[in-house]
């Protein structure tokens, strides 16, 4: 009886706290409203004009006589790039090094939530540090089609992958009063042609597949800022497309942000105004030529576009203000620290992809190893600049060769051979290899690999050949890396590679001939360190592949439907809500390897998948638990992946999606229980006929695996 009355003295104390707070919150937002409407009223019509254009690379806004500080953006998502002059040359500075975090298919490859805050909390660090009030990040498009030259700074091919990262990346960067700027908004997809491109979609596929990232940012993240995609959407640019700004983003999403341009993004004044733009930016002067610039004024003048609407963009803009570089209690900020390092250093180590270890070379015997041969180009090369696009001023960066050194260099002689050339000079909107092999560098590759016990060979792409603004014409490796991958393991058979990039490569030939592959990426300021420590055992490799390999390009969806790149500026998203995995599991074609696919140096075992009931209400949650034992002989992380497919549905489905997963770590004979909830809501399927959610009633599977593939256990559950 006690418990029972404390119980409800407890819910009474917490409901009455819950008002209060409640209560606050509310007396706050109209506090900052009367704050911004006393400021509105000061300004004069040409000072809210200067408010919604850029004033500079990086700046806009701001004015002198009001003390409103210039809005001050940065290049995300690898860091915060470096100080610039007018233009984009360096101004040469010395005090604004950053760290150089992973790149975005990293980030998604350790499925981590923890770490994407982790992610966005230094960051955000480094940017307060930097006066920064928006911060150009995160990136999560939808990984379309694998040739897309911005894969590597998006995350992956599955909506609610992307969402899970997305909220915690924009939650990390604002705790520091700091914007998150999430992009691009919407179905940017590819980058031949991408600021003309107009993209044809489904309500449906728009609304599963390229939405809810966006949604969940927005409405569980907070997000800040968005920025509108360069591209079109069915006929209309995204910066002026009202249904995507004003119906969708602004009205049903209730986004009280800002919607700022891609730089050069713009192509109306009236129309971008009225349709939901609020700040346009540009990396060229002069300022006042901007569209909403000296056009804006006029147009305001001249009765096309009213007072009313300026005082709004004005409005959100001095919302965001007040929630970063006009807020109170500031945090400090910090750069480049040792506990940004350790963030960069438990994202790297994550994100590492065992591919195939059949001959158990490793973890590296260091006992037994005297010689190792550490061959390619990629094991020299850093990755915080190159091509187009936002790069990183690193403080430093341990490229894979010295990361090894540090771990082996005082046991074991490390021999360096360079094997090819990874210089690339871009032409046109397609990235294709510009050379092949080089006989030269490929010989002493092959001395260099006879002469020790082990070789380890770094192949891949590099932030030249991935770029953004560009697209790659096919899946192959540049550089004639085959080539010398041929040659290295007939030299030497105990030859480990190691292939870097941020996108998928045709690595068909090395799975079938060699014996061990690592999947690694532009793996930030600690990159080496955590390779070899993943290489040695240290680490054990827990990252899952964040997308599909095709075996062949044509069997990616939008290759298979030549609905890419498009046809007179104009792009059909045939496949719908086959996406990715959905794609290749629906229709039955093998991949190289599947979505979230990724090797162990342990064995898990699942076991016992139970649901907490049996029949549930569209308002229920399902509770899957299950067991999870490592039976091998190393501790590791385990990602368990839940998916759920619908028997018998009235409308298409994919044969399954991804509902929930969970990263754990389990020591050697452990078992672990583990407990995942779907909300029973997010079963539902976008109908186009109603404009909403469905939930179809009916049996469904629960099913837990490894990957999208490797399906473990599975339940059956019915939705009344």
């Amino acid at each position: 009886m006690k418990t029972k009355i404390y119980r409800h003295i407890l819910c009474g104390l917490f409901a009455v706290g819950t008002l209060n707070y409640a209560s606050a919150q509310t007396k706050a937002d109209q506090a900052t409203d009367a704050q911004i409407s006393a400021i509105i009223k000061k300004l004069t019509l040409e000072e809210k004009i200067t408010m919604l254009h850029a004033s500079g690379v990086f700046t806009a806004g701001g004015c002198k006589r009001l003390d409103i500080p210039v809005v001050k953006t940065d290049d995300g998502p690898l860091g915060v790039r470096e100080e610039v002059k007018e233009g984009w040359g360096s101004a040469n500075l010395t005090t604004d090094s950053a760290t150089f975090f992973p790149n975005g298919s990293a980030l998604a490859a350790t499925w981590n939530p923890e770490l994407a805050y982790r992610y966005g909390h230094d960051m955000g660090e480094e940017a307060r540090a930097r006066n920064i009030t928006v911060m150009l990040a995160p990136a999560f498009n939808i990984c379309r089609n694998p040739l897309c030259g911005r894969t590597y700074e998006y995350y992956s091919e599955d909506p609610f992958l992307n969402a899970k990262l997305a909220v915690q990346s924009v939650k990390g960067i604002q705790s520091q009063h700091v914007a998150a700027c999430v992009k691009h908004f919407a179905v940017n997809n590819q980058e031949i042609n991408r600021g003309k491109v107009s993209v044809d979609v489904s309500e449906r596929a728009l609304r599963e597949i390229y939405l809810p990232a966006f949604k969940a940012s927005i409405i569980e993240g907070k997000a800040w800022t968005i920025m509108s995609a360069y591209n079109k959407l069915r006929g209309v640019y995204c910066s002026e497309n009202d249904y995507l700004l004003n119906k969708v983003l602004k009205g049903e999403w209730g986004f009280k942000g800002i919607v700022i341009s891609d730089w050069g993004g713009v192509h109306s004044t009236v129309a971008a105004a009225k349709n939901g733009l609020d700040l346009e930016m540009g990396s060229n002067p002069p300022y006042n030529t901007y569209y909403f610039a000296d056009k804006l004024l006029d147009s305001v003048k001249a009765g096309k576009v009213s007072i009313k609407l300026i005082d709004e963009k004005v409005r959100r803009i001095l919302w965001v203000q007040l929630h970063t570089n006009m807020s109170k209690n500031q945090p400090e900020g910090k750069m480049s620290t040792p506990e940004h390092g350790k963030t960069a250093y438990a994202i790297a180590s994550e994100s590492i992809v065992l591919l195939k270890n059949e001959k158990n070379l490793l973890p590296l015997n260091t006992s037994t190893i005297k010689s190792i041969a550490v061959i390619g180009d990629n094991a020299t090369r850093t990755f915080h600049l190159g091509g187009f696009g936002a790069g990183v001023k690193a403080r430093y960066e341990i490229t894979a060769l010295a990361g090894l050194q540090n771990r082996l260099g005082k046991t074991i002689d490390i021999k360096f051979a360079q094997g090819y050339s990874g210089k690339y000079s871009a032409v046109g909107e397609v990235n294709s290899p510009s050379h092949g092999p080089d006989s030269a560098l490929i010989a002493q590759a092959v001395a260099t690999a006879k002469s020790t016990d082990l070789a380890i060979l770094f192949i891949g792409g590099n932030r030249d050949y991935e770029s953004e603004s560009r697209d790659r014409k096919d899946l192959s490796l540049p550089f004639g890396e085959q080539t010398l991958v041929d040659a290295v393991t007939a030299a030497n058979p105990n030859t480990i590679v190691v292939v870097v990039g941020g996108a998928p490569y045709d690595i068909g030939q090395i799975k079938k001939n060699n014996s061990t592959i690592v999947w690694s990426w532009y793996n930030g300021s600690e990159n080496g360190n955590a390779l070899a420590d993943v290489l040695t055992g240290k680490i054990n490799p827990s990252g899952k592949m964040p997308f599909t390999f095709p075996a062949e390009l044509k069997d990616s969806p939008s290759e298979a439907l030549n609905a890419y790149p498009g046809e007179n500026l104009k792009v059909d998203y045939k496949e719908g809500i086959l996406v990715g995995y959905r794609w290749f599991d629906t229709k039955k074609i093998e991949p190289m390897y599947c979505f979230g696919y990724g090797l162990s140096y342990t064995d898990y075992k699942y076991s016992d998948l139970f649901t907490n009931k049996k029949s549930y209400k569209a308002t229920d949650v399902i509770t899957a638990t299950l067991k999870v034992k490592n039976t091998g002989k190393y501790a590791g992380k385990e990602t368990v992946q839940l998916y759920v497919s619908k028997t018998g549905s009235a409308v298409e489905r994919a044969e399954k999606e991804l509902k929930a997963f969970k990263k754990v770590n389990i020591t050697v004979g452990e078992t672990a229980s583990v407990t995942l909830n779907i909300p029973v809501k997010d079963l539902a399927y976008y109908d186009t006929k109603t404009s909403k959610w469905v939930v179809e009633p009916g049996k469904y599977k629960i099913l837990a695996g490894k990957s999208s593939k490797d399906i473990e256990e599975n339940a059956t559950i019915t939705v009344e």
